[in-house]
């Protein structure tokens, strides 16, 4: 049974995220993920704080996986990737820049705590 407060949706997730002003969408570039600033991160800089995997109910294409980053000065967001074959990320190894990104997952309580 789903409680009334569970995120299920990649939307509920990125929502929730907006509302505590942690919704930075970390983009990868050549130069590694930027969220705008002017500052590139590589992995070493940043660290995964949660993960959340959304599975389509009736096609592939809709899977997606949301992995909720803090950077070493602080600031927190998200990056969004669709699950293998249909990956977003055509134009630079998200895959392999994603899994040198250290994982200390947090639980929801604390990285949506006032």
């Amino acid at each position: 049974m789903i409680k009334p407060t569970e995120m299920t949706t990649l939307s509920q997730v990125i929502e929730k995220l907006r509302l505590k002003r942690r919704d930075n969408e970390f983009i990868l570039t050549p130069q590694g993920f930027t969220i705008g600033t002017g500052k590139f991160y590589q992995p070493q800089d940043l660290k995964i704080i949660k993960t959340y995997r959304f599975e389509g109910e009736s096609d592939p294409s809709d899977s997606s996986i949301l992995y909720v980053m803090e950077a070493n000065d602080g600031s927190v967001g998200y990056s969004v990737d669709a699950y293998g074959a249909f990956s977003n990320h055509d134009d630079v190894d998200y895959n392999g820049f994603i899994v040198k990104v250290p994982i200390e997952e947090r639980e929801e309580q604390l990285l949506f705590a006032e």
